[in-house]
């Protein structure tokens, strides 16, 4: 008997046999596969994936040590190294020739991670030509099976496209591998959770088949409940959503829902996922937001929405997976859905959305798979950096035409993606969902944009100090605290930024929305946390000069629900620019559509929808050679050469691929009693602290430049368990107005926008 997992203080009889293993994972990976016209590749990935544990080295260790902890490389009976999993990948070669490749890569990596074709000693290549322990004698318990004669549909339509796009080309092969690799770790990891820890695998929540059917009800109890429209913009939220029901039957594949900001976009959008969903069974929703400071708003919003399914014994359908999550929102049900995403709504970030796309490690692609025949609703799809351009929509692309998706770009300011003459990388076939989204930005628009040219801090201190309510927003962390600075002791002013920690500015914005509710004097300086997403209506908005879609944003927050005639955004050019650097060219688009502050502007309303494409031409569309500056495509390629005729580097692209180039370090900040009381127990562990424990001081962790964290390590900074940054003392270095305070004139990149 060949075992693939033991259980602790278990005689042989209860461990795992292999073969039973082997067949689970393949049965699994089959079925996560067939979503995608791929059941044969994913039954034989899981079938062969641990062939090395036939070995007798591999057997004498799961006998002498009684555990294994599912390491890719554990130390055997002598201290030689036991690699199980280069088995399988030569295995697929010898027995599939060519595209027995696009199955070696997966095995080969199902434990450390998918590898690069050719780099070091650790890569596919050395592992095809590496000696290994023999195994194969254990291929007589398994069922015979044939290896694959042939490409999926989709793959060989493709390759006849090779001559015209070879980097596409290459791209879907990478995509299908890790897509593959998705549904041999998941199975993987669902097996041997089910045979090591039952009680946890029973936990997974499971949902009827009539999910989508129910949460569409709920959310349309839950829209009627506000009652008839009263204002202009109540009806046309309302159209907007009929336009979101009508589109749904459409066939899945790409769409584009414009809406102004203000205009009702996410209940629409779900509106419309839930319905495309039913009509053409598609299995989730997974809706992405650009950033950690609005996400849990919008999860909320969703549970408020669902609230009555839980109430009638269903599992909490929507799911959070975001570093900003509260762990105290959490179930043991919805950390296990995060996992692999097998919920029926998923709420997460851009950069864990788009990484994970061009990850290598088994916990990022884990979730993968899930995203096929799935309905992704992308929400301020504008958003993307020009750097990651091509390879993100590419991405997209696979998605929608190859694995079933439909993907939704859910924005206020199309076109922004979309193919065009001078856009060539641009998404084609992309389908409005708003039949007239001209009609709809002038019924919706509620705000003039006016230009103030240069202002510096004096004047525009005492020009926010005349309103009752305004909001102002800058674009460095530095510039905001610098700005409440010379305001504060003249009048009631409040300060918002990511200096301050998720906790801390939950209570704030919570107080900004009584103040605006109650009438009273309510006056904001902001970094742009607060622009997109959050649910604030202010009569007056202030915006330091940006991008044209960042301006849209911060209008979006003035004047939100209609209930004056006009409110006005007034557009500035700060004293504080040499330090706004980053934004040089966003803002210079912009800028030439104002007139640069002096001369009369291109448009007579900078945001139109014509103005807004003018933008895009100038910021996206213009800037070919930053379409992909990392060279991501560079590192996928179909190569002339038998022995490795795909020659990927996912590791190498992994690496490379940063949303977000440099986040900074985080500092934990024991504010509060639950603050104080969350680092307590991280300084009393006697073993590393749990996950739980460490997704609760998330919400008590500020982000800081790196030269100024390790300016302070060893001083204000301590290092719990030589790993955890813990502030020493809040009472000298966190202010309950402005947040974390280590230095003064630290200066802002542009990550730490929010």
């Amino acid at each position: 008997m060949h075992y693939a997992h033991t259980l602790p203080n278990q005689p042989p009889e209860g461990w795992q046999p292999l073969k039973d293993h082997l067949l689970n994972v393949a049965q699994l990976a089959g079925a996560f596969a067939a979503q995608f016209g791929a059941q044969e590749w994913g039954y034989l990935a899981g079938l062969w994936h641990d062939l090395g544990k036939f070995s007798p080295s591999f057997q004498a260790y799961l006998k002498t040590q009684g555990d294994y902890h599912a390491d890719e490389l554990s130390e055997g009976v002598a201290g030689a190294k036991v690699d199980h999993t280069s088995a399988g990948a030569q295995h697929a070669v010898s027995v599939a020739d060519l595209l027995g490749h696009l199955l070696a890569y997966p095995i080969a990596g199902h434990h450390a991670g998918l590898l690069d074709g050719i780099s070091d000693s650790a890569c596919l290549e050395a592992r095809l030509k590496k000696r290994v322990d023999p195994w194969d004698h254990g291929l007589s318990e398994l069922p015979p099976v044939a290896p694959p004669t042939a490409l999926p549909d989709f793959l060989q339509r493709a390759l006849d496209q090779r001559a015209a796009d070879p980097a596409g080309v290459a791209f879907s092969f990478a995509s299908f591998v890790r897509m593959l690799f998705s549904c041999l770790v998941d199975a993987d990891f669902l097996d041997t959770e089910r045979f090591m820890d039952p009680e946890r695998h029973s936990a997974r929540p499971r949902w009827p088949e009539d999910v989508f059917e129910r949460m569409a009800g709920a959310l349309d109890r839950y829209v009627e409940r506000f009652g008839k429209a009263t204002t202009p913009v109540d009806g046309e939220r309302r159209r907007v959503r009929q336009a979101c029901l009508d589109a749904a039957s459409a066939e899945p594949g790409l769409f584009s829902l414009t809406v102004p900001t203000g205009g009702g976009k996410t209940l629409s959008s779900l509106a419309f996922a839930l319905q495309h969903a039913r009509i053409h069974g598609l299995r989730r929703i997974v809706y992405v937001i650009p950033f950690t400071s609005i996400i849990e708003q919008n999860a909320d919003v969703f549970r408020q929405v669902f609230a009555p399914l839980k109430e009638h014994g269903l599992p909490d359908p929507v799911v959070e997976h975001h570093s900003a999550l509260d762990a105290g929102r959490e179930s043991l049900e919805s950390r296990l859905a995060a996992e692999n995403w097998d919920a029926p709504l998923i709420v997460t970030t851009s950069v864990q959305f788009y990484e994970s796309l061009f990850a290598n490690r088994p916990s990022r692609c884990r979730k993968l798979h899930n995203l096929a025949r799935s309905v992704i609703i992308l929400d301020e799809a504008q958003k993307l950096p020009v750097d990651y351009l091509r390879p993100c929509l590419l991405a997209l692309r696979e998605l929608a035409a190859n694995y079933g998706a439909s993907v939704v770009l859910c924005t206020a300011t199309q076109p922004a993606v979309e193919r065009r003459e001078d856009f060539s990388v641009g998404l084609e076939g992309v389908r409005e969902i708003v039949p007239d989204p001209l009609r709809l930005y002038v019924a919706l628009k509620r705000v003039e944009v006016r230009d103030l040219g240069v202002l510096h801090d004096e004047d525009l201190a005492e020009r926010l100090l005349r309103e009752e309510q305004v909001l102002c927003i800058v674009n460095t962390r530095r510039h905001a605290r610098e700005l409440f600075g010379r305001m504060k002791g003249q009048g009631e002013v409040i300060h918002l930024s990511a200096a301050m920690c998720p906790a801390h500015r939950t209570r704030v914005l919570e107080e900004v929305r009584k103040r605006l509710d109650r009438g009273e004097t309510c006056r904001v300086v902001s970094t742009q946390l607060v622009e997109a997403g959050v649910d604030v209506d202010f009569p007056v908005v202030f915006r330091s000069l940006a991008g044209l879609d960042a301006i849209a944003q911060a209008a979006g927050r003035c004047n939100r629900n209609g209930r004056l005639a006009r409110g006005i955004t007034y557009v500035f050019r700060s004293e504080h620019r040499d330090s706004e650097r980053f934004l040089r060219d966003t803002a210079q688009a912009a800028d030439q559509l104002l007139g640069g502050g002096s001369a009369p502007p291109l448009y007579d309303d900078p945001l139109s929808l014509e103005a807004v494409e003018h933008y895009f031409r100038l910021y996206y569309w213009s800037q070919q050679e930053r379409w992909d500056r990392n060279h991501i495509l560079g590192k996928y390629s179909l190569a002339n050469r038998r022995d490795l005729p795909f020659l990927f580097s996912f590791r190498d692209v992994s690496n490379r691929f940063r949303l977000i180039e440099d986040s900074g370090e985080p500092v934990i900040v024991p504010r509060g009693d639950q603050g104080q009381e969350l680092c307590s127990r991280l300084r009393e562990s006697w073993v590393l602290p749990d996950a739980r424990l460490l997704r609760s001081l998330q919400r008590y962790t500020v982000q800081v430049p790196r030269r100024t964290w390790q300016r302070h390590l060893g001083g204000n900074i301590e290092l719990v368990h030589d790993r955890y940054p813990v502030l020493v003392s809040s009472e000298l270095h966190y202010d309950e107005r402005l947040g974390l305070v280590l230095d003064r004139e630290d200066h802002t990149p542009e990550t730490f926008l929010i």
